[in-house]
């Protein structure tokens, strides 16, 4: 468990960026938020945003300060890996996005005409942290999001680390944490994977991704197709999995989720009143190839799901069942591929 940190003193390093276009700062960002109590990530409450990431540089702290009558965004970040994450800031707010001007969407889709109307400023964001988001990644397959995000905070706390900055008490980053690096979720123990409710399957994804986070962090040399490729060849990565890290962290705006229990059936259901599985998705987007992540993550934003009926899905524990007085657990499936 990890008990250092950095405290308050660390000098910061300031940046002020002009994109010269608008910026939606939170919007571009949510997606890389692992629900609303990610340590790793904060949405303040004065319109700010906090990340702590781990760079090859080392563990940092960024905050993120829009500033609408300019148009400007002040970066200020901690740590080792300061400088190389305000280098990074106009790729993690979408400045690599260079085909967003391109994108018309069809007049017939009138929900996602109306939700790229309503946020001009979004744009994919590239966060250059491979390992990291594969890991989230794969916490989150063939799992509830509730559960996925529960795993995550846990092991983050126990094996993650206080970033450095303002993180003393009643300081804007309190209880923020750095996920762990590669050698720290090798170590973890099985026990403590078991009591984060992480089974054995994707527990070998975990440490596979950390066993090889070099040449992870490597496909960001690499352009959307090859990269995909290099992802691809991991032991329990498949198209979902990939998805998530090349739009994520590469910042790739054609990955769609597929596979995924909920993204197909929202996003045709968005288009076109029909709820279609992976196949027929596919045929209904495929007009716009170079930009189907950027239909599915407008569509989200702008909270396009189709009505949905029956009970919720149960959570299951991933336990042994024959602990006493543990009963065994209904599987609960949200994503369906590695």
């Amino acid at each position: 468990m990890r008990t250092g940190g950095h405290t308050g003193a660390v000098p910061p390093a300031t940046r002020t960026w002009t994109p010269g276009r608008p910026v939606d700062v939170r919007a571009v960002l949510s997606a890389l938020r692992r629900g609303p109590a990610d340590p790793a990530m904060r949405l303040a409450d004065d319109g700010t945003t906090w990340r702590a990431t781990r760079t090859p540089d080392g563990p940092a702290l960024l905050h993120l300060r829009p500033r609408p009558t300019s148009g400007d965004v002040e970066a200020t970040a901690w740590g080792p890996g300061a400088h190389w994450t305000l280098d990074g800031v106009p790729e993690l707010l979408g400045e690599a996005d260079t085909t967003a001007a391109e994108f018309r969407p069809r007049p017939e889709h009138r929900r996602l005409v109306e939700a790229w109307r309503r946020r001009p400023g979004w744009r994919v964001p590239r966060s250059r942290a491979v390992t990291e988001t594969l890991v989230a990644a794969a916490l989150e397959q063939v799992v509830t999001g509730q559960e996925a995000r529960r795993s995550w905070r846990r092991l983050l706390h126990r094996y993650g680390e206080p970033p450095p900055g303002p993180t003393g008490p009643g300081e804007a980053a309190e209880g923020m944490r750095v996920p762990p690096a590669p050698a720290d979720w090798l170590a973890v123990p099985s026990w403590d994977w078991l009591q984060a409710g992480v089974e054995e399957r994707r527990r070998r994804v975990v440490r596979t991704a950390a066993g090889r986070a070099g040449a992870l962090e490597r496909t960001l040399a690499l352009d959307h197709a090859d990269a995909e490729r290099a992802l691809r060849s991991l032991p329990g990565v498949g198209v979902w999995t990939a998805a998530e890290v090349r739009h994520r962290a590469h910042g790739d705006p054609d990955a769609f989720s597929f596979a995924d229990y909920h993204v197909s059936r929202d996003v045709s259901w968005a288009l076109t009143g029909e709820v279609l599985d992976d196949a027929g998705c596919a045929e209904v987007i495929a007009c716009y190839a170079g930009h189907r992540y950027r239909v599915q993550r407008l569509l989200e934003l702008a909270g396009e799901r189709r009505p949905r009926h029956g009970p919720r899905m149960t959570l299951p524990t991933h336990l042994p069942t024959n602990l006493p007085g543990r009963l065994p657990s209904r599987p609960a499936v949200r994503r369906g591929a590695r």
